[in-house]
């Protein structure tokens, strides 16, 4: 015979509270309607599991074997149910992240290290990489890339400013190589590149005249300067540079620190390139999915633009 779970467990509260009215107040029904669920309880089992008088209610002896044995597993069935009820409020699952390097590592790891701790039942897979990566093909959540590498099919939230491009080499550098004042002169330094994984190609740095009219397309150099060193990510182009290995072009929001530190020195102020800036971008059909609007509020704090 299977006993109903809600009778077993109103048996337990009146034995646990020694009273009618205090085991109904703490199940939310009548006192009446207790009584007549304890009364067919007795009647199924065919004994009798409490002594009533108009004062009190005790257990019999086969009320206290019955109230010995299930009284522990009533009370894990209800830390079982608790922990499932938490599970069900509290948000779980995996997110994959695809950017650049700089993106992750410089302008959102921040975020993204709050976000794991506000939320560490969310596992988050983060890939860092300089290719244009088809991120629904590759089973990505999220994209993050600058805004002009972004297919015209997603929707992209901007969530950094521009990004500006600038000249750097240590002061080290600097003192023993001389500092050059056009962009041709670089032709006479060791400069520090990189070499795109996506492409095998090294990276060539575009340097724009921002004292130039902004309707001339004369104002922007393609350059490939004699490059001396070149590294496979960005964050070794700084040590290079603060080491004194060479000039280096990276975007200022990687080298601030360092800058203000006085550790890397810009060069070529009136040559800067500004590009676009970096958005957040998911498939049409990702919006609605709860985990994901989570990782969006939280990456999107600098939103100024979305596009759809």
């Amino acid at each position: 015979m299977l006993e109903n779970l809600n009778d077993l467990r109103a048996f337990v509260m009146i034995a646990n509270t020694g009273s009618f009215t205090k085991a109904a107040g703490q199940l939310g029904v009548a006192q009446s309607a207790l009584s007549y669920t304890i009364k067919t309880l007795e009647q199924r089992l065919a004994i009798q599991l409490f002594t009533r008088t108009t004062r009190s209610v005790s257990l019999t002896p086969a009320g206290e074997q019955l109230f010995n044995d299930i009284d522990p597993l009533i009370m894990a069935l209800d830390q079982k149910i608790t922990k499932l009820n938490h599970f069900r409020d509290t948000p779980h699952g995996k997110l994959r992240i695809n950017g650049t390097e700089h993106a992750i590592n410089i302008l959102l790891w921040d975020k993204l290290a709050a976000f794991a701790k506000n939320f560490p039942h969310i596992q988050l897979e983060i890939t860092t990489d300089y290719a244009r990566s088809d991120i629904v093909k590759d089973r990505y959540d999220i994209g993050i890339r600058l805004g002009n590498h972004v297919a015209q099919d997603m929707i992209a939230k901007q969530i950094t400013e521009p990004l500006q491009m600038i000249t750097v080499a240590s002061p080290d550098y600097l003192h023993k190589y001389g500092i050059p004042q056009t962009p041709l002169e670089l032709y006479q330094h060791r400069c520090i590149s990189m070499r795109l994984p996506s492409n095998e190609k090294v990276m060539a740095w575009d340097l724009t005249d921002v004292t130039a009219s902004t309707s001339s397309h004369k104002n922007l150099l393609h350059f490939n300067p004699n490059f001396a060193i070149v590294l496979s990510n960005a964050r070794l182009k700084v040590k290079a540079a603060i080491d004194g290995l060479g000039i280096t072009w990276l975007p200022k929001t990687m080298i601030n620190d360092e800058i203000e530190k006085e550790q890397l020195i810009e060069l070529l102020p009136n040559w800067r390139t500004t590009y676009p800036p970096y958005y957040l971008y998911y498939p049409n059909r990702s919006e609605s999915q709860p985990l994901l609007r989570l990782l969006i509020d939280a990456l999107c704090q600098v939103q100024t633009k979305t596009r759809s």
